[in-house]
């Protein structure tokens, strides 16, 4: 990974570095993080996939919202990052932007902290849902569930009036369209592939006066992924993220505290090939191809 100067911020997954006066390189790395806590070995190509998804959603919803995007070009990169080789496929440039502090999700489905919410008191971010609904049931319709933008720790949920509150009742009512009117591009795209959304986080910005999303879109480490085939509402999916990986640290014992254990190498090789798969079979695209068209180099496959 790069050390070229200029690192503006480091978060679980990405680094973010200076580019010039209204840009930034964002780079997806390979660290994969489970209950907050970012795991102590890397996710061979996890770093590229996720560019990858954000690049292929980002092109498909610019009909909705613009978003952040310059380029994934690496030789139009600015120096030095034109010349690191290990940027290309999982580094974009993009556009500075104000970011709006509110996780924006949207939910088709009952699932993961939904379902907590729903099975305490039969509603979701004060979003009444009809009685004796399951485990992964399919919703009437999707509703939008946004929640704080934590730093550090848990995001907590917000009621939309409690989005309000926040940034403004105008905003707020055009996030809510916004991410909800994403998360049904996601479905029907991925739908045909036998692919079933769940749900999906987004973040948006203000860049030049305009509201665009950031961040990242439609990936496994911001939605849920369920395989068609094997839908069967009342309890858990199968899905393609890194569920792999919660069920093993939950089986081994970790009290979810840092410091976490070490990953066996067959579950890092599992996570690697699982999120590589969820890439083809989402977006009927080969994540050889891309590489290849990325640039990216054998001895930088990891």
């Amino acid at each position: 990974m790069t050390t070229a100067g200029g690192l503006r911020a480091r978060g679980k997954v990405r680094d973010v570095f200076d580019a010039g006066p209204d840009a930034l390189l964002m780079v997806a790395t390979d660290r994969i993080s489970a209950f907050d806590v970012v795991l102590p070995q890397p996710v061979p190509e996890k770093g590229r996939v996720l560019t990858a998804f954000s690049s292929f959603w980002f092109e498909r919803t610019s009909d909705l919202v613009l978003n952040h995007v310059l380029s994934t070009d690496r030789a139009a990169f600015p120096a030095p990052f034109d010349t690191e080789p290990s940027l290309a496929g999982r580094a974009m440039l993009v556009r500075r932007a104000e970011v709006i502090p509110v996780e924006c999700v949207a939910r088709g489905y009952l699932s993961g902290s939904g379902w907590a919410q729903y099975h305490r008191n039969g509603s979701v971010c004060d979003v009444a849902l009809p009685s004796s609904l399951g485990e992964s049931d399919r919703l009437p319709e999707p509703i939008f569930t946004p929640t704080t933008k934590a730093d550090s720790g848990h995001d907590l949920p917000l009621s939309f009036e409690e989005t309000v509150e926040l940034i403004g009742r105008g905003l707020a009512e055009r996030l809510r369209e916004l991410t909800v009117g994403i998360y049904e591009r996601l479905a029907e795209v991925a739908g045909p592939r036998g692919i079933l959304v769940a749900d999906t986080k987004l973040e948006f910005g203000f860049a030049g006066g305009e509201l665009i999303l950031i961040d990242e879109v439609g990936t496994p480490d911001s939605s849920r992924f369920w395989p068609a085939e094997t839908y069967e509402p009342g309890g858990p999916q199968p899905s393609f993220d890194k569920q792999f990986v919660r069920d093993w640290l939950d089986a081994s014992g970790w009290d979810h505290e840092p410091p976490p254990p070490d990953l066996p190498a067959d579950v890092v090789d599992k996570t690697s090939a699982k999120y590589r798969e969820a890439y083809e079979r989402v977006t009927g695209e080969s994540f050889a191809t891309y590489r290849s068209q990325m640039g990216v180099l054998d001895e930088e496959a990891g």
